[in-house]
C-alpha cells in the first residue's frame, strides 16, 4: 500500500507540471534523489523511503544503547565490573533481529534489481553507447545501411551563442552538450553500453532514469529504461576515467514522438541542422523548457 501511494503521489506530481519539458539536473545543496522520469527511478525512490524506516530506528536505538553503556556502566557506577558473560535473551535477540531486518530489506532490493536487469524482448529503440576519453559516442540502431551516429562532447562557454543554449538555467555549465541523446517519450529504451578497445572503464549514467553501467573496453553490457514525461536529462560519466573525468556529461532529450522522428529523419543528412531545429522547437520563445522542482521525499 506504501508503495501504491508514492507511485500515485510521483505520478500526481509529473501530472501538474506536464504542460512543459523540464531539464532534469543537480541542485545546489541538494540531499534527495533527482525526481523520477522512469518506472525503475520510481521503484528506487520507494525503495529509498523503506529502507529509512529501518535506518532511522535503528540508529536512534543504538544510540541510545551506547549513551546508556556510557553512563549507567562508567567505573564511576561500577566500582566492580559484573562478571556475566552470556544473556540467551539477548543473544537470541540480536541474532534474529538483523536477520528478520535483512530478509525484509532483501525482497524489495532483489524484486527491484531483477527489473532492473530484465531486459524487455522487443524494445522500440536500440542505441549503442561507446565511452573513450573523453565523450560519448551513439550509435542508432536499425536506422538503415548506414545508422545515424555522433559524438557528444561537454559544450565549450564560447560555443553557447552558436549552439542557442546560452540559458545556464536549462542548459548548466559542465553539463550541456553539443549532440543530446534525442529519444522518444514513454518508448522502450535498450541501450548497449562499451568503451573504446584501447581505452579505460567509463559508466553510463542517468539519475533520473535510475540507470547506471559500466562501460568495459572489449564487453557490450546492457541496459534499458522507459521515459515517461519529456525533457532535457542530465547524468555524467561515473567511473574514474582519468584527468577529464568531470568533463564527460550525458544530456539525454526526451521528445515526443513527431519531434523524435522528424528529429531522425533530419540528422541523418543535417545533424547540426536538425538540432537546432529541435532545440528552437523545445525551448521556442515562450520558453517551455523550464527547471525541474526536486519531488518532496
Amino acid at each position: 500500500m506504501i508503495k501504491k501511494a508514492y507511485a500515485a503521489l510521483t505520478a500526481l506530481v509529473c501530472l501538474l507540471f506536464a504542460s512543459g519539458s523540464y531539464a532534469d539536473q543537480p541542485k545546489p545543496w541538494q540531499a534527495t534523489l533527482q525526481p523520477a522520469a522512469t518506472p525503475i527511478m520510481r521503484d528506487i525512490h520507494w525503495f529509498e523511503q523503506y529502507t529509512l524506516w529501518f535506518i532511522v530506528p535503528i540508529t536512534l536505538f543504538v544510540l541510545v544503547l551506547l549513551i546508556v553503556a556510557c553512563f549507567k556502566f562508567r567505573a564511576g557506577a561500577n566500582p566492580v565490573p559484573s562478571k556475566t558473560s552470556h544473556n540467551t535473551l539477548i543473544e537470541v535477540a540480536w541474532t534474529v533481529g538483523p536477520v528478520l531486518v535483512l530478509l525484509f530489506l532483501a525482497v524489495p532490493s532483489f524484486n527491484l534489481l531483477t527489473a532492473q536487469l530484465t531486459l524487455p524482448e522487443n524494445p522500440d529503440v536500440t542505441i549503442k553507447a561507446t565511452a573513450t576519453q573523453w565523450q560519448w559516442n551513439y550509435e542508432y540502431e536499425g536506422t538503415g545501411d548506414s545508422p545515424l551516429a555522433f559524438d557528444s562532447f561537454l559544450l565549450k562557454d564560447q560555443d553557447r551563442a552558436a549552439a542557442g543554449k546560452e540559458d545556464k538555467a536549462i542548459y548548466p555549465r559542465l553539463l550541456t552538450v553539443d549532440n543530446e541523446l534525442v529519444l522518444p517519450v514513454s518508448k522502450t529504451v535498450r541501450v548497449l553500453v562499451t568503451a573504446a578497445p584501447t581505452d579505460v572503464i567509463h559508466a553510463f549514467a542517468m539519475p533520473s532514469f535510475g540507470v547506471k553501467i559500466d562501460a568495459v573496453p572489449g564487453r557490450l553490457n546492457e541496459t534499458w529504461f522507459k521515459a515517461e514525461r519529456e525533457g532535457l536529462f542530465y547524468g555524467q560519466c561515473s567511473e574514474l576515467c582519468g584527468k577529464d573525468h568531470a568533463f564527460m556529461p550525458i544530456a539525454i532529450r526526451v521528445v515526443s514522438e513527431d519531434k523524435y522522428k522528424q528529429w531522425l529523419a533530419a540528422a541523418a543528412t543535417d545533424l547540426p541542422g536538425a538540432y537546432k531545429t529541435l532545440t528552437a522547437a523545445t525551448d521556442g520563445p515562450a520558453k517551455t523548457v523550464d527547471v525541474a522542482e526536486n519531488v518532496a521525499q
